[in-house]
């Protein structure tokens, strides 16, 4: 298994899915299941947490919130857009759904407490197609010791997974983007790169190395890393989903001010490495560039100890009436970092 700083460990980075999917379990279609056969279909899989009050099955779910402030977060993943079928099962596109929606939570320092779902599906799909999606969410939402607490069915024709995530800052404040300090480091937890370049190989019609691929399909944000970050002090944080460059591009704006990394302290696996010479791609595009595999990148004050998980790979250089972030003192050049509007396909 790969470890927070993308090489390799005995342990995973969070405890395996507590289930997986039920192959089978579902006969039909969806539209010979109907919205409420289906909606009895999802929430039977569900698991619950100490916070949920009133889980699924009245007009509202309740959910314990003793900070008084609720953070939250939305995402949705179209078909052909998002995923693709052919590359990812209905399982691996719930884990990675709620996994996107809960990295945004842990990025403000707080805990991911509650799920909703919002499910766009054709009539004709195969109705063990939503189930297994649902098994994915309710997994990757146990990963957080978080739980999904209702939602909603429509009748589309593409597949479309709307998730809105819910959390508690346990008495901290929000880390937002906006607190970079000049001389604050940036660190990062987690792995950068990885989906881009599974994304690379899956476009090439491979299916290894395996790694690379699954971190494309399922995403592991370190999400314990979010509040550990804001109980270590950091005064700007997010998570990488557009990509390392375009993210911190966000913090430098918010927080007015220059960004510079320092590409000697960026982790290039050997894998990664061969993975871009055998596809003529230089790998650290993939970690400047590459989204999905959401870390969490944060600034600290420089005198602030870090615990091992974090890397140090650049600082904050001062306020800038033109906020930017350099690669070793120049603009990064290449492009890269992902926009919803462009003509990119499936990332």
């Amino acid at each position: 298994m790969r470890d927070v700083n993308g090489g390799t460990a005995s342990e995973p980075a969070h405890p395996a899915a507590p289930h997986g999917p039920v192959p089978g379990r579902t006969k039909g279609t969806v539209g010979e299941l109907g919205e409420f056969g289906l909606i009895r279909e999802l929430t039977s899989r569900l698991t619950t947490t100490s916070a949920v009050r009133i889980g699924p099955g009245d007009d509202a779910a309740v959910v314990a919130a003793p900070d008084r402030r609720v953070v939250a977060s939305t995402d949705i993943l179209v078909e052909g857009r998002h995923f693709r079928r052919d590359w990812s099962t209905a399982y691996d596109v719930g884990r990675k759904a709620a996994a996107q929606n809960m990295a945004d939570i842990a990025a403000m320092g707080a805990v991911p407490t509650a799920l909703l779902l919002g499910l766009m599906v054709p009539a004709d799909l195969p109705a063990n197609w939503p189930t297994e999606l649902m098994d994915g969410i309710r997994d990757e939402a146990q990963v957080a010791a978080s739980a999904v607490v209702g939602g909603d069915v429509v009748r589309g024709d593409t597949i479309a997974v709307s998730i809105t995530a819910l959390g508690d800052l346990r008495n901290r404040e929000p880390v937002t983007r906006s607190g970079a300090c000049a001389g604050d480091v940036v660190a990062v937890t987690g792995w950068l790169g990885w989906s881009a370049a599974g994304h690379a190989v899956l476009s090439r019609g491979f299916r290894s190395p395996r790694a690379f691929v699954e971190a494309h399909r399922r995403p592991e944000p370190p999400y314990h890393a979010g509040p550990a970050a804001a109980g270590l002090g950091a005064t700007a944080m997010t998570d990488v989903s557009d990509g390392l460059v375009a993210d911190l591009g966000h913090i430098a704006e918010a927080s007015k001010v220059r960004i510079d990394l320092r590409s000697a302290d960026l982790d290039i696996p050997a894998q990664m490495a061969d993975i871009g010479q055998a596809v003529g791609v230089d790998p650290l595009q993939w970690v400047l560039t590459g989204g999905e595999d959401h870390a969490i990148v944060a600034t600290f004050p420089r005198d602030q100890k870090l615990p091992a998980r974090w890397r140090v790979i650049g600082e904050v250089q001062g306020a800038s009436a033109r906020p930017r972030v350099t690669v070793d003192g120049a603009p990064w050049a290449k492009a890269g970092g992902w926009d919803h509007f462009s003509d990119d396909e499936e990332h």
